[in-house]
């Protein structure tokens, strides 16, 4: 085991600790409302069909509402504990019998771990969708640059990027506050165009600083 799985692993057990004891702090019990209302109302709300990622699911409330929409919905998280949890509340993996597609499926792994996300199916361009919510904000800032990139490589071309970024202020994490205009930079910065990017309306009253963005792949990247 090199060094990089190591503390991969000891980061999974730190978490599965957290969902054990009830203490990750971001835990709504529903989707958050902001992406809720977006993906069920706004004029700009991707539609179905399509295959769409959470990473960093946690307990997949946004998984479990992108089934309910019609997409084929994938939870990822490297916590089994989160995931066991999701499985309990959502249900397991599940196919739509009719097309011979997943509906719903938990991925436990790495989201950084890219020899991983292949040999689970999720290879370059394979997605249309990425769903963020709390997972930018949990990992160290300093691979907030992988994780946009790997977002980007999974993406098809066109394919969108659905986020609600956490752009509070205050110090240390997680979870870790965001720059509004330093989010959009990298992003761009990776291929995706924005399409949105405004402060969230009907957040809850302990997330006031939420932004959210929906960004488009572009076609002319390789």
């Amino acid at each position: 085991m090199n060094r990089s799985e190591s503390v991969s692993l000891a980061e999974a057990s730190r978490w599965d600790q957290r969902y054990r004891e009830g203490t990750d702090g971001w835990e709504l019990g529903r989707p958050a409302p902001p992406l809720a209302q977006f993906l069920g109302a706004h004029s700009l709300a991707p539609q179905p069909p399509g295959q769409v990622l959470v990473p960093g699911c946690g307990r997949g409330h946004e998984v479990a509402l992108l089934e309910a929409l019609g997409f084929a919905a994938i939870g990822l998280d490297f916590s089994a504990e989160a995931l066991a949890e999701a499985r309990a509340l959502h249900g397991h993996d599940r196919a739509n019998l009719r097309w011979l597609q997943a509906d719903l499926r938990w991925l436990q792994a790495d989201l950084f771990d890219r020899q991983a996300l292949e040999a689970a199916g999720l290879a370059p361009g394979s997605l249309t969708g990425i769903v963020e919510h709390t997972c930018f904000c949990a990992i160290d800032p300093g691979r907030r640059d992988d994780y946009i990139a790997t977002a980007s490589r999974l993406l098809a071309p066109g394919g969108w990027l659905l986020g609600l970024f956490w752009c509070h202020r205050k110090p240390g994490g997680p979870p870790w506050g965001s720059d509004p205009e330093v989010v959009a930079a990298q992003l761009g910065q990776a291929g995706l165009v924005a399409e949105l990017w405004e402060p969230a309306a009907g957040s809850v009253d302990k997330r006031q600083d939420e932004w959210i963005g929906l960004w488009r792949r572009s076609s002319a990247q390789p």
